[in-house]
């Protein structure tokens, strides 16, 4: 019997407690009206209130108009209290850039949503059934899924969305509705194959039951049952490890690299996921290419790369960090410039650095230690005053090998672009001393010649 096999889902998975105050999405099809009229017996049972919210998507025409008839009546006979809303559907997802389903699916969960809030309940159901969790098992399939998406669809989601007849077929429920005189509505596009789950349910389902096996939606559905349980072990694991290796913002999740990247892939694409989910607060149309593209930012060329996922997601690859947010990230250049003494010191403030500069004969120089912090010069062959200033495009440093742009010089050194502009560039009026700690200039070295020494030392405010 129907009615047991639900009550016995719900009490499996604690989907329904006493007292629950549940919003029900109530589209006047097979389903939802079964799930109705069960919710209704259990109201005395479970202590429970049940709302109908029923959303013309404006799609059928009139057959939307008697879609909302049917429902009032229905509601009307069992008591229910009952919410209608009319969306342009179409012209919101026109104005918005999304597939019907896409836009049709958020419009009715808001609205779920506002209905939750409005009664103060505490549980949303949808009336999802075994056959809809087979074809979304096989749709997930086809566009290449991992184990996350084998999963299915969950008996319950963030202990509010619960579908108390996802064990139920859909012939039995069309069976319940008939010996029950429910008389449900039929939307016509359902048995039309334009849709990928329409020919999954029209053409695919029928033709593996009849050529592979009778049974298939119950296998696939077992199958995806048992996967659960591995799944679920390793989101445990993950969600420990996302807790470690992630700081949290307000909107938007900073990944360590330096504890990340030896991580198993499996717990580091899950790590990513509830990132996004973070930020979004679900991870619906991010698919497993999205996650492949941030996985490629772990390699050190990718640094200063920028990603956007859909939704309005960005990922920033920073030196040690894969930045995920919703928020663009503008960096904005930092420009200084300050004369330089020969002996003494300067604050930028700019960048929270002191340079310090002492002049010394050779001989004092060859007897003190080697310090690395600090960059040594033949002072004689510095002309005019010494300035030490942010880059300016076209700079150029002369090394070895010939002269190289500054720009060149920092990709090759892999400095991040957000940090390029806070590296100090020490020169005086014939070209560039030396670019911070990183490289001196061939030019100014010190040689059998020299007789006196600049040293500059660079140190952190």
């Amino acid at each position: 019997m129907i009615f047991d096999k639900v009550l016995s889902t719900i009490n499996k998975y604690n989907l329904i407690e006493n007292g629950d105050k549940i919003v029900l999405g109530l589209s006047g099809g097979p389903d939802s009206v079964c799930l109705l009229h069960i919710l209704n017996r259990l109201k005395q049972q479970k202590n429970i209130e049940v709302y109908a919210a029923h959303l013309n998507h404006q799609i059928r025409g009139i057959e939307a108009q008697k879609d909302a008839l049917y429902v009032s009546k229905l509601c009307e006979e069992m008591g229910t209290t009952l919410f209608i809303k009319s969306i342009d559907v179409p012209k919101y997802c026109e104005e918005k850039g999304m597939s019907l389903e896409e836009g049709a699916r958020k419009l009715r969960y808001e609205m779920f949503d506002e209905i939750k809030n409005k009664t103060k309940s505490n549980k949303i159901a949808v009336g999802h059934n075994l056959n809809d969790q087979a074809e979304t098992v096989l749709m997930r399939i086809m566009r290449g899924t991992g184990l996350q998406g084998l999963r299915g669809i969950e008996y319950i989601r963030d202990g509010v969305i619960i579908r108390p007849i996802l064990d139920v077929e859909r012939s039995q429920i069309e069976e319940y509705c008939e010996k029950n005189n429910l008389n449900p509505r039929i939307d016509k596009t359902n048995l039309e194959g334009i849709y990928t789950r329409n020919k999954i349910r029209l053409e695919l389902l029928p033709y593996m039951k009849d050529n592979f096996n009778s049974n298939v939606i119950e296998s696939i559905v077992r199958m995806s049952n048992n996967l659960k349980l591995d799944s679920e072990y390793i989101e445990q694991e993950a969600e420990i490890k996302f807790k470690e290796v992630c700081n949290l913002l307000e909107d938007s999740v900073e990944v360590d690299l330096k504890e990340y990247v030896d991580l198993h892939e499996a717990i580091k694409v899950r790590i990513l996921r509830s990132s996004i989910k973070y930020i979004l607060g679900d991870t619906n149309f991010i698919d497993y290419k999205h996650i492949e593209d941030i996985l490629d930012l772990e390699s050190d060329t990718k640094i200063d790369k920028k990603i956007i996922l859909p939704r309005g997601i960005f990922v920033y690859r920073k030196k040690e960090s894969i930045i995920l947010t919703n928020k663009e990230i503008i960096v904005e250049d930092i420009e200084f410039k300050y004369n330089v003494p020969s002996n003494g010191f300067i604050k930028i403030k700019e960048i929270r650095e002191i340079i310090e500069t002492q002049t010394m004969s050779i001989e004092r120089y060859k007897s003190t230690r080697a310090d690395k912090a600090s960059k040594v010069f033949d002072f004689n062959k510095i002309k005019g005053g010494i300035v030490v200033r942010s880059r300016k495009q076209g700079d150029k440093i002369k090394l070895t090998m010939g002269s190289k742009k500054i720009k060149d010089l920092f990709i090759d050194l892999k400095i991040p672009r957000d940090d390029r502009c806070k590296v100090p560039i020490i020169l005086d009026e014939q070209g560039i001393i030396c670019v911070g700690e990183y490289k001196v200039s061939e030019n100014y070295k010190i040689d059998d010649k020299t007789k006196e020494v600049l040293k500059i030392s660079f140190k952190k405010l």
